[in-house]
C-alpha cells in the first residue's frame, strides 16, 4: 500500500510542468521537503497501485505509466519553476549546505578541533567545499603537520561523497537532513588546495608545498600550477614583469600571447621596451593560426618559469604575502 504522501508524489510527478506548476505554488517548502524525502526514494510502482491512486485522485480508472516520469529531477524543476531557484536549492540542497553553513559559522579553532580527531580524508572532504576564507582560519589552526596531511589529500580529491559531509558535521548539529548517501559533490580539488594555500603567508606555503615535494611530488607540481596561472601574470607589475621577461624566448611569448585577454597583453607588454613591445604586436598579428595545446604549452612554460624565478626569489608574484 502506498502512503498518502507516495500517492501525492506519484499524482504530481505524473502531470504536465504546466499544470503542476500551480499546484506546487499552494505548497509550503517544509511539504516540499517531504515530497523530496519521498521522490528520492520511489522506483518503479505497481500497476494496480497506480490505477488506485489515480481513482482516488481523479475518479477514473484508466491504466497509468508504469513510472512516474522524471523523478527527483523533475520535481526539482518542478519547484524551481514555482517557487524560483533560490528557494528550491534551499529546499532541495540543504542536505548539504545547511551543516556545512554551520561550520562555516563556527569559530575556526572549533572546527578545527573537531576535524583534528577524524582521519586527514574527512577533514579534507569538509574543507574542501567550504570557502577558502572560512576554511583557511580553520586550516591553519591544526598543527604544521596536519595542515600538510590535509592539504595533501584536499590536492587528490575529485568527488566528496555528500554522506561523508553530513557524518562531520553532525557533530555540530544533532538533528541534521538526511540526504542519499550516494550523491557526489563534484569539486577540482587541485584547484582547492591552491586557493587554500593562496590564503596563507608564503612561509605556510612553502613548508606544505614542502611536505607534499617529498609526498606526492606530481600533486606538488599540479597545485604550483593551479596557484599560478596564465591569466594571473595581467597582475604582476612592470618592474617583475621585466624580470620574467628576460627568461623567456621570444618566440614561446608570442605563441604564449596568441589569444590571450586584453589585460595580460597589456601586463606582459608593459615589461617590454616601446620597439620590443611594437615587434610582439607585428608578430601576433601575422603569426600562423596556433595549435591550441602549442599556445597552452607556451603558456605552461612561462608559468613554470615565473614560479622558479620566484622560488629562488628573484622574482615577487604578489601571492600570499606574510602578515
Amino acid at each position: 500500500m502506498l502512503t498518502n504522501a507516495e500517492k501525492a508524489v506519484l499524482f504530481l510527478l505524473s502531470l504536465d510542468e504546466e499544470v503542476a506548476r500551480p499546484i506546487v505554488e499552494e505548497l509550503g517548502e517544509g511539504e516540499i521537503r517531504k515530497l523530496r524525502a519521498v521522490a528520492s526514494t520511489m522506483r518503479e510502482v505497481p500497476k494496480d497501485a497506480l490505477e488506485l491512486t489515480f481513482r482516488e485522485f481523479l475518479d477514473r480508472s484508466h491504466a497509468a505509466v508504469a513510472v512516474p516520469r522524471g523523478g527527483l529531477p523533475y520535481l526539482r524543476r518542478l519547484s524551481a519553476n514555482a517557487l524560483g531557484e533560490e528557494r528550491a536549492r534551499a529546499v532541495f540542497e540543504d542536505g548539504v549546505t545547511s551543516p556545512l553553513t554551520r561550520l562555516e559559522r563556527a569559530l575556526p579553532e572549533d572546527v578545527a578541533a573537531l576535524l583534528e580527531a577524524e582521519p586527514p580524508q574527512l577533514a579534507a572532504a569538509i574543507l574542501s567545499v567550504l570557502s577558502p576564507r572560512s576554511a583557511s582560519p580553520i586550516l591553519f589552526a591544526m598543527s604544521e603537520e596536519r595542515q600538510a596531511a590535509v592539504v595533501k589529500n584536499v590536492g587528490r580529491m575529485t568527488q566528496v561523497p555528500a554522506k561523508v559531509l553530513e557524518d562531520i558535521a553532525a557533530a555540530l548539529a544533532a538533528n541534521l537532513p538526511t540526504s542519499d548517501a550516494s550523491t557526489l559533490v563534484s569539486l577540482d580539488g587541485v584547484a582547492k588546495a591552491a586557493e587554500l594555500l593562496n590564503s596563507t603567508g608564503k612561509t605556510s606555503q612553502e613548508l606544505i608545498l614542502g611536505f607534499l615535494d617529498t609526498e606526492d611530488p606530481e600533486l606538488a607540481e599540479d597545485v604550483r600550477q593551479a596557484m599560478f596561472t596564465f591569466d594571473d601574470l595581467a597582475r604582476v607589475p612592470s618592474r617583475q614583469m621585466r624580470i620574467l621577461l628576460r627568461e623567456v624566448p621570444g618566440e614561446r611569448l608570442v605563441v604564449a600571447l596568441k589569444g590571450a585577454t586584453d589585460a595580460v597583453l597589456e601586463a606582459v607588454l608593459s615589461g617590454l621596451s616601446a620597439r620590443a613591445a611594437a615587434l610582439v604586436r607585428d608578430d601576433l598579428e601575422t603569426i600562423a593560426h596556433a595549435k591550441k595545446s602549442e599556445v597552452l604549452a607556451a603558456r605552461r612554460e612561462i608559468v613554470s618559469t615565473a614560479l622558479r624565478l620566484e622560488s629562488e626569489g628573484q622574482l615577487d608574484l604578489g601571492r600570499g604575502d606574510d602578515a
